[in-house]
């Protein structure tokens, strides 16, 4: 017999959300599901932080994981062998070329000399031009070249030797070659950013005039040998040492070596040091003090040409003309020894 009244008489009604299921099990029925939160005595704490997914979900990202992978470290630029020992060689080839063609100078006879500095000029008018590739290229390697014939008939034909003719024509170079670059409106937006180097290609075109004035002083001749005899051993001497063993690295950017740079300098002031204590008008210290000047300069200069051309690869520019490229660092050396030389002959001798 059932009792006549329900068990569940008298009790609360129940929850707005769910009935919950019976302690145990009651007259043979299995115990309902657990819908209702769990009551095991405690609350669960609350999660803080991303949740972390199972085996095959994204990543796990803790709050102290570093977003940023690092970087990974580009190689070094690769000295190529065959290209250091054909920039030697033209090192070489330039400084035989001066210093012959400054034998040949005498004080009625001055124009073959004036010719082959003229030829080196254009050599550098090219290489220069088409590396830095100033707005109005074309214009601006005109007129370098103008100034260049300039400066040589005045180093020629002046009564006085002396480089302030030839600082005019840098100067009416400079201004020339500025107001092309202003003629056409393109160019005109980049001629701020121009002024250096157009700057560096005219006073560099008209340096090597210097070394026609000198040879019209007394003991120029000399101070020429001996001056480009040790540029040229330095620069060549450098480059073959890049070629062989560049090391250590001064940039990872640049394929030079400090040990080229500066073994090529020791090895030209000894060369001039030698040379010295065979021409009249010289001793040993005094050839070794200007050619350590003079070598110092070219192979800095030399070595500041591959910065130069680093840093327009690293700022996205595209890479200039091969032969114009690898020939801009030895006539950069040159024309930075030239006045050097004439300087230290002027001060020193």
């Amino acid at each position: 017999m059932f009792p006549s009244t329900s068990p569940d008489t008298g009790r609360d009604p129940w929850p707005d959300d769910a009935r919950p299921g019976p302690a145990g099990p009651s007259r043979g029925y299995p115990p309902g599901p657990r819908t209702g939160p769990a009551d095991d005595g405690g609350d669960r704490p609350e999660r803080k932080g991303p949740r972390r997914l199972r085996k095959g979900g994204p990543g796990r990202r803790p709050d102290d994981e570093p977003d940023d992978e690092p970087e990974e470290e580009e190689p070094p630029v690769p000295v190529r062998r065959p290209l250091a020992l054909t920039v030697a060689g033209f090192a070489a080839l330039l400084g035989v070329g001066l210093v012959l063609g400054a034998q040949t100078a005498g004080p009625g006879h001055r124009l073959p000399f004036a010719f082959i500095v003229f030829g080196v000029q254009l050599l550098f008018v090219l290489a220069w031009t088409m590396a830095m590739r100033p707005p109005a290229l074309l214009v601006v390697a005109l007129v370098s070249a103008g100034a260049a014939a300039i400066a040589d008939a005045a180093a020629v034909q002046s009564e006085i030797a002396g480089l302030a003719p030839l600082g005019y024509a840098a100067a009416a170079g400079f201004v020339l070659g500025v107001l092309g670059q202003l003629v056409r409106r393109v160019d005109r937006v980049r001629v701020t950013d121009s002024l250096g180097s157009t700057l560096l290609i005219v006073v560099g075109v008209v340096a090597f005039a210097s070394l026609i004035v000198l040879g019209r002083i007394p003991k120029g001749t000399q101070a020429i040998t001996v001056c480009l005899t040790a540029t040229a051993v330095a620069l060549l001497v450098a480059r073959l040492t890049d070629a062989v063993a560049p090391w250590p690295r001064l940039a990872p950017q640049v394929p030079r070596g400090a040990a080229g740079v500066v073994a090529g300098a020791m090895l030209g002031t000894l060369t001039s040091a030698v040379l010295g204590s065979y021409l009249v008008g010289f001793t040993p210290t005094s050839a070794a003090l200007v050619g350590l000047v003079t070598a110092a300069t070219a192979v800095l200069a030399d070595l500041a040409v591959g910065y130069a051309e680093a840093g327009r690869l690293m700022a996205g520019e595209p890479p200039t003309l091969w032969i114009a490229r690898h020939m801009q660092g030895p006539l950069g050396g040159f024309a930075l020894a030239a006045p050097a030389a004439y300087a230290m002959c002027v001060l020193f001798l």
